[in-house]
This record gives structure tokens, sequence and C-alpha cells, in this order.
């Protein structure tokens, strides 16, 4: 894991303990009989009248909560949209949600309440680990509820805009590739509100993360050659339109908040490439969905990022504690919230420090995975007025006893590659209800 796709092979382990929870399925070869007929469910369960089966109550959970991600062409690495699909994987798919590894989130439920969480109720994992027990049994096709459809490669529907890199990135077979920053420009005659974006890899593989900036055009034509640091020269526009990391999907906005990408801008992604062992190109595209209120009945949504850059993790330090805050300067809703560090990160929190000293933890990780890099979305967006300081507070295991620390001997500063550390708390707003801009 010195290397910068350290990152990608402590995902596939990760991922390889499901696929070595179902041998049919990394064999490569078909299901067992059984398995494809239903024949082999457990007395009790070929009964029908108390066993769960896939088709009644299996498939709603399933179709719910995780076929964003288990479908053909989506990030995970097999498809869960059939029982066909499914029926190999049911005890990986057991071990999974009765150990809460799947779905994927960190947040400490004692704190706060969150919008996107996908946790399943325990009545939904004990159903899951019964219809596994009982020998995963089909059930009457006739009780499927409607198989989800999909816009071909986009989460957030058919976009309304696709603003797509000029020219494809060669990512090498092999070595560290340093952060490449790429110029997109939106040619935009007039703004635009959008209600949601996705930014979207030609190849998956061998992206690690995306972080995207909106920056004021400068009326030249834009240079399509990646750069290895960003023009500074470039005013930012309103924090950034979205990201693309490990676990971490973006969709649409709350309803009623839109983001504004104004006329002429550009957009600049920051773009961590990893090795895969082959060669291939990378030509990554940014899809939009246009709000469909005028803006004056629309609430704008923003954000920004609180790092800390000047930290010194010493060798061998359990729980090195790292600060970062910001003063916020007008009165705003704290909507989202985006943590950000590399494998040595072991928990995080978010505090709201309000002008009249009152203190709220407003969102705690207790156990950080850098595999599953996750945005957090107050239930109810909590207000900060003017002068009120958002902390974010983390801590990192430099010992021994982090099985991904790649050196416990070194000496860790900030840094873009996954052996270095990084503490960003991205954030995301939404504007106080008044008089509305033009």
């Amino acid at each position: 894991m010195r290397r910068a796709h350290g990152w990608w092979i402590s995902l596939g382990a990760a991922l390889m303990i499901t696929v070595a929870a179902a041998p049919e399925a990394r064999s490569g070869k078909a299901a067992a009989p059984e398995a494809r007929s239903g024949k082999a469910a457990a007395p009790e369960a070929r009964q029908g009248n108390t066993a769960a089966t896939f088709s009644k109550d299996v498939a709603p959970v399933l179709f719910n909560r995780c076929v964003e991600c288990h479908r053909p062409g989506a990030m995970a690495p097999m498809s869960l949209l059939t029982y066909e699909d499914a029926r190999p994987w049911a005890k990986a798919i057991k071990h999974k949600v009765a150990n809460r590894e799947m779905p994927p989130w960190g947040a400490d439920p004692a704190v706060g309440t969150f919008a996107n969480d996908p946790s399943l109720k325990q009545s939904e994992i004990d159903m899951i680990v019964a219809w596994a027990d009982a020998g995963a049994p089909e059930g009457d096709r006739r009780d499927l509820p409607p198989t989800p459809t999909f816009t071909e490669g986009w989460s957030i529907g058919k976009p309304d805009y696709i603003f797509t890199m000029l020219q494809p990135f060669q990512v090498p077979a092999d070595g560290t590739v340093p952060y490449m920053y790429v110029t997109i420009p939106t040619n935009l005659k007039e703004d635009i509100w959008i209600r949601g974006v996705e930014l979207k890899p030609s190849d998956r593989r061998v992206v690690h993360h995306i972080i995207s900036d909106l920056v004021e055009g400068d009326g030249k034509p834009v240079d399509p050659a990646p750069k290895p640091t960003r023009d500074r020269s470039r005013r930012e526009v309103g924090g950034g339109l979205g990201g693309l990391v490990p676990g971490r999907l973006y969709g649409l906005y709350e309803e009623g908040v839109a983001r504004k990408i104004p006329a002429g801008a550009d957009i600049v992604l920051q773009m961590h490439y990893t090795t895969i062992g082959q060669s291939v190109t990378d030509q990554t595209q940014i899809g939009v969905v246009l709000a469909k209120e005028p803006p004056t009945k629309l609430r704008a949504g923003g954000g920004g990022q609180i790092p800390n850059t000047s930290f010194v993790i010493p060798p061998g330090d359990p729980n090195y504690e790292v600060v970062a805050k910001q003063t916020i300067n007008r009165d705003t809703y704290l909507s989202t919230m985006y943590p950000h560090m590399h494998v040595r990160g072991k928990d995080v929190s978010y505090t709201i420090m309000y002008p009249d000293g009152k203190e709220e933890v407003v969102l705690r990780v207790p156990k950080y995975d850098f595999n599953w890099q996750l945005n957090y979305r107050l239930a109810e967006p909590r207000f900060m007025p003017k002068g009120s300081t958002l902390l974010v507070k983390a801590h990192y295991d430099n010992s021994t006893n982090n099985p991904f620390n790649p050196d416990p001997g070194a000496t860790v500063r900030w840094g873009d590659q996954t052996w270095e550390e990084m503490l960003i708390g991205y954030y995301g707003t939404i504007e106080v209800p008044g008089p509305k801009h033009q």
C-alpha cells in the first residue's frame, strides 16, 4: 500500500470478502442447479407460509437500498437486480448486512438524523438473514415489485447538459500518477440553475476521486492539456460543483434547492488517477439536471471546504488529533458534510460553535473508512448565524494497530498521495429564505 493505488487494493480486499463468500461467483461457474431453480430451500421455506422469499421480501429492500450501485455498469462488483443475480451471493449478502457493512454508512446513530441514511432496519436485516438461512428461496415471481429503471450510465436520470473533457487522458499501466487538473468549458451563454450533478468517468477503475471547482470564465479558449497544478488566477464561483469518491454517488439536491452555473464559467477537475496493471484511457463527463422552477422560487445551494494543511503526525501515534475550523461570514443553513482523510484516518466529527457560546455536534463518524467516503445530508439543515464557527476534529492512527497503515515509522504530513494524509471538511449550505437572487 505504498503506491498511489493502495486505496484500490484495500477496497478490492474488502470486496473480496464478499467474493470469497460466493464460491460459484468466484470460480466463474454457473450457480448450482438448486440455486438456479430455488429448490434448495429449507422445508419451512418450501412451505411458503412463514419464510421470506426473494420476490416478496428481499427484492423490495434490494431495489430500494442496493441496486443503485449493484447493477450492470455501476460501481459495485456484481448486480443484484434479479433473483438469478442475487442467489449466488445470498451468504455474502447475509454476512454484509448482519455486520452492518452494507449498505455503507458511517454516522453515529446517536448524533443527528440524515436524509440519505441507507441503513437497514433490524427487521430487514433479520429477514435477509432468515432468507439466506432458509436456502434463499425465490418465491412467486408475481410478488416482485417493478424493477427499478436507470438512465444508461447515469444515476441522476438523463442529464440536460453534459460537459466532457476535451481530450482523453492516458493512464499508464503502472506507477504513480500525480494529481492532474483538467479544465472543461461549459460554453454557456446564460446562467443555468441545476438541481443535480453527477461526475462519470469513462473508466471508473482508474479514478480514485474527482474534485470539481467552478471558475469564472476569462474569455480565452480552454487549454485541454492536463496540468500538474491548479491555476490560482481563476476565481472560484460558489464552492465547487460536485465530486466523485469511493462509495459516493452524487444525485439531486434537496427540494427547492439549486446551484447556479454562471454564463461563461469553466469547470476545473482535480483528477486522481490510479494504475491497474494495464494502460487505459479516461474521458470524464459531468452531467447536470436543470431545476424546473424559476430562480426566484429557488434557494441557492453553496458550500466550501475546511482544510488543515500544517499537521505533523508522529511515528507510531495511535490517536493523533487534527482540528480545522472556519468562521461563517453570513447567515446560512448547513445541509451536508463530507469529511476527507486517507488511510490513517480514524474518526471525525463536525461541530457548530454558535456566537452565543453554544456548541452542537452535528456529525460523528466513529470509524472512518477510506474505502467508503460518504456525504452526510442532514434531514433538517442546521441554521448557522453569521459569526458561527464550523469545527472539524479528526484523529489518526499511525500505529502498527492500523492494518491499512503503509508505514507506522513515518512522520506524516499533508500530501496528495494515499501514503500521506489530509484533513478536509467539505460542507454544503442552503441560503436563508428572503430576497431572492436575480
